[in-house]
This record gives C-alpha cells, sequence and structure tokens, in this order.
C-alpha cells in the first residue's frame, strides 16, 4: 500500500476475520457460547516503524532497567483500510502496584498535553494504540485502553491496538505482538444471562520503514560497537541469530502443516501460498557445477586456516627459543651450570707453538 516500505517481515498466523463478517459464534473450553458483534471496522494488521522501537527501548531503559517493572506509551500514526501504520510514539507516566495488579497510575493530562503539542508538528500522525514492554498481557491494559480509546477522534472507525514490544536481548523473533480488542456476549446456560466481555485478540504485526528510516537506521547500526568482542565473533554471533530464528519459523510452518493435515485447523490458501513462494525461492544446490565450485572454495579456505596454524606455530615456537637464549645470556649461572656447561670465564691465552699458557704480566 506504501511505495516506500522497502522490507517487512510478518508473523506466521491466520489471518484476522473479514471486516464484512456480521456474527461469529465460538464454543469456549468451559461450554459457554460466544456471539461476537463487530460494530467497527477490524484491523487487519499493524506495521510498526523503527523510531517506535527505538524509542520503547530507550523508554524502558531509562525507567525499568534492572527491575521487573514495564513501561507503558503512545502510538502515533495513520490508519488505512483497517491497516495501522504506527510511525512515531511518546512515553507517558506509568506505576502500578505488584502486589494488587487492578491498581495502577496513567498520568492522562500528560498524554493530553503531549499529544496536543504532536499535533502541531505534524497533524497526520493521531492516537492509534499503546505500546507495553510486558512481555505479556497484565489485567490493567483492558483498563489503558478504555482510556487511550478516549483520545481517538470520533469519526475514526477503527479502534485503537495494543502493542507489546519485548525488549530482551535474548529474544530471536520479532519483538513486537499486536493485539486488538473484541467484544463478546458471553452466553452461560446454567444461568441463561448474557453477559458482555471484551478480550484482546491477535492480529499480525509488522516490522516496515521508509527509505528514510533506513538509511538513518544502518548509521545508526554503524556506530553501534562493541569493542569487547572482534568483528569475527559479531559476525558468527549474528549467524547463529538469524540461523535460530529460521529455524523457529521453519519449526511453526511444520506444526501449522500437521495440524492442517490431522484436521486441527482448516487450510488456508493464503499461508500455503506463502510457503510455496518461500521454496521456490530457495536455490537449488545439487547442481554438480556448483558443488565443485563449494568443495573447491571450501578447501582453499582450509587451506589459509592450516599454513596460517603452522606459520603461528612456527613463530611461536622462534620467540620461546629466542627468549630462552637471552634468558642464558642474562643469567649464565642458572640453566647453564643445571646442563653441565661451563660456565663463562677469561681464560689463559695458550701458545701454540709452546703449548703452554702464557702468563700475564
Amino acid at each position: 500500500r506504501n511505495p516506500h516500505l522497502r522490507f517487512k517481515y510478518q508473523h506466521l498466523s491466520l489471518p484476522p476475520p473479514s471486516p464484512m463478517a456480521s456474527k461469529t459464534d465460538k464454543t469456549n473450553a468451559e461450554g459457554k457460547k460466544t456471539l461476537t458483534t463487530p460494530t467497527t471496522t477490524s484491523t487487519m494488521d499493524v506495521t510498526v516503524h523503527p523510531l517506535v522501537l527505538i524509542s520503547a527501548a530507550d523508554h524502558y531503559l531509562r525507567v525499568a532497567r534492572g527491575t521487573r517493572k514495564r513501561v507503558v506509551g503512545v502510538l502515533l500514526g495513520t490508519v488505512r483500510k483497517g491497516r495501522v501504520d504506527a510511525t512515531n510514539s511518546f512515553a507517558v507516566p506509568f506505576e502500578e502496584d505488584n502486589r494488587n495488579p487492578l491498581v495502577f497510575y496513567l498520568d492522562h493530562n500528560y498524554l493530553e498535553n503531549m499529544l496536543g503539542m504532536f499535533r502541531k508538528i505534524n497533524a497526520k500522525e493521531r492516537v492509534v494504540g499503546f505500546y507495553s514492554t510486558g512481555p505479556s498481557i497484565r489485567p490493567n491494559d483492558l483498563k489503558i485502553y478504555s482510556m487511550v480509546k478516549r483520545f481517538v477522534p470520533d469519526e475514526v472507525s477503527t479502534p485503537p491496538v495494543f502493542l507489546i514490544i519485548d525488549v530482551r536481548p535474548d529474544r530471536q523473533s520479532i519483538p513486537t505482538t499486536a493485539y486488538r480488542v473484541v467484544e463478546e456476549i458471553d452466553t452461560n446456560a446454567t444461568t441463561g444471562g448474557n453477559e458482555m466481555k471484551k478480550n484482546f485478540a491477535h492480529v499480525p504485526s509488522l516490522i516496515g520503514a521508509e527509505e528514510a528510516e533506513e538509511v538513518g537506521v544502518e548509521h545508526l547500526l554503524r556506530d553501534v560497537n562493541d569493542p569487547t568482542v572482534s568483528t569475527v565473533a559479531q559476525l558468527i554471533k549474528a549467524k547463529m541469530s538469524g540461523l535460530g530464528a529460521l529455524t523457529e519459523k521453519l519449526v511453526e510452518m511444520k506444526d501449522y502443516l500437521e495440524d492442517v493435515q490431522t484436521g486441527k485447523l482448516k487450510i488456508n490458501l493464503t499461508i500455503v501460498s506463502n510457503m510455496q513462494t518461500i521454496f521456490n525461492l530457495l536455490p537449488n544446490l545439487n547442481v554438480e557445477e556448483l558443488v565443485k565450485s563449494m568443495m573447491i572454495k571450501t578447501n582453499d579456505m582450509y587451506l589459509v586456516i592450516y599454513l596460517s596454524s603452522l606459520i603461528r606455530s612456527v613463530i611461536a615456537l622462534h620467540d620461546l627459543v629466542s627468549n630462552k637464549i637471552e634468558y642464558m645470556e642474562h643469567d649464565g649461572s642458572g640453566p647453564a651450570l643445571e646442563k653441565g656447561e661451563e660456565k663463562k670465564e677469561d681464560k689463559e691465552p695458550v701458545d701454540e707453538k709452546k703449548s703452554k699458557p702464557i702468563k700475564k704480566q
């Protein structure tokens, strides 16, 4: 939808229900029949821009680093046909009681003032949701959603979204998980009463950037340098991280196909088509010329590594011998006498013709 979006990464998940759907009947594990009636435009997906990720990470490091607390902020951006673009964000003062999860504080006056200043800078950006560092859904999130929803313009039919940004450094996959709020009518068979409930439903999340943002992220990553880690170690770590994420996605695809085969899930032609496209893009490694070229390249690299190891060993032995000789010259009474060698002393000169020592005068 945006020609400037140059790269995207998307969770492998089932697409959300169509906005034109009228009613959906569900039956949960407790035997309760749930009737879902969408009254607004359904959120199709959420695109998160790099500025939002950087701002959320900086917010967490400044406020809650080294603690079990989380931080909360507001997402700004645009919405078009149910597709949310989160292009900017700002932090909001937030506190919650760890003992009582229902007690929390969110400074909505600060939120209103910051939103007014952001509107002066860019009038196109509006409130599209809020973010949290989670890493999971908390009981207060529905209340925070109700507070944030008051700042969404009335003419907008798409409700705000809830985005969890996982700032843990050991995470291998995409650090964002998006949710939307759905209203459900819970019909209990025992009491016969109806109760309206709000729950979070998963929404596919993407990470996208425009051309200017991509250039800025590249320059920022160049400045991030750890002097304690060598370049080779960084490259190996990046390769391992990428392979780990690829393995996780392949396992997820495998589990989905097995569930479809066993009948647990209905087949989704969009997901199957994407899988087929991925496998079609894989190169064919069974070509004889390619295998031969890979073998030659690998042998050349191993030869360089072998010669480098030999040279390093020879240089180390040479340095050891030179150090030993230098030590013996400076301290001849030490190792020299232990090996039975003669101590360096001034000897009397001998006349070769008479074979007698010449006495010094």
